[in-house]
């Protein structure tokens, strides 16, 4: 089934983007996956062009409003915990310059998310070596480059910690240039210990 010739580009990416919203916050599904079946649904074909695609951002807009309207205490919860497990590795892995990003940092944290990280440091041999000597169990895979597809993929490291999976992505020290950058719609792409803080007392206050 081809799109209906009388729905406009954006009014398609509108309608993939609730139907990828509805997935991530009810399922936990990760922001590629859920928009990749969400244009199955809504397109009715299995290689949509990627011109239909929402972005990321477009998305998680959409996450938020589905919250509004589907929200519970126990989600709000759940996410200051997980701020609050965020600060405290962070301030543990303080030498690494660890950013916290995703779900976490965004607001958008349910039941599902864990906590993401980006250290930068000389070599992720260091924060490797680092969390083996405290006897931190490790899973190591591969993840993109937060810079796009010309840069090589990284390391990323999971483990425990307090109860909490964090997912931290080792990057070199020269990475950090330009990181600090905010997104497109003005909001900040990742954020220190500190920069964490503020944003959950400025949310407080605003409550």
């Amino acid at each position: 089934m081809m799109p209906n010739p009388n729905d406009d580009l954006q009014t398609l990416r509108s309608r993939i983007a609730a139907t990828a919203a509805r997935m991530i916050a009810q399922d936990g599904a990760d922001y590629h996956t859920a928009k990749a079946k969400a244009a199955r649904q809504v397109l009715g074909v299995d290689r949509p062009s990627p011109n239909y695609l929402p972005d990321n951002i477009q998305v998680e807009d959409e996450v938020r409003r589905y919250q509004a309207l589907f929200d519970n205490p126990a989600r709000t919860a759940r996410l200051q915990r997980l701020r609050r497990a965020a600060i405290d590795v962070m301030e543990e892995l303080a030498e690494f310059r660890p950013y916290l990003t995703g779900a976490v940092l965004n607001g958008t944290a349910g039941e599902h998310d864990d906590i993401h990280l980006q250290l930068f440091a000389d070599s992720a041999k260091e924060v490797e070596i680092w969390l083996l000597n405290r006897n931190v169990d490790l899973d190591i895979a591969e993840v993109p480059h937060f810079k796009g597809g010309r840069h090589d993929p990284v390391e990323v490291v999971s483990f425990t910690w307090k109860k909490e999976t964090v997912h931290a992505e080792l990057y070199e020290m020269n990475d950090l240039r330009g990181a600090l950058k905010p997104r497109a719609d003005g909001r900040a792409q990742r954020v220190d210990a500190a920069g964490l803080r503020t944003l959950m007392n400025n949310e407080e206050k605003q409550a």
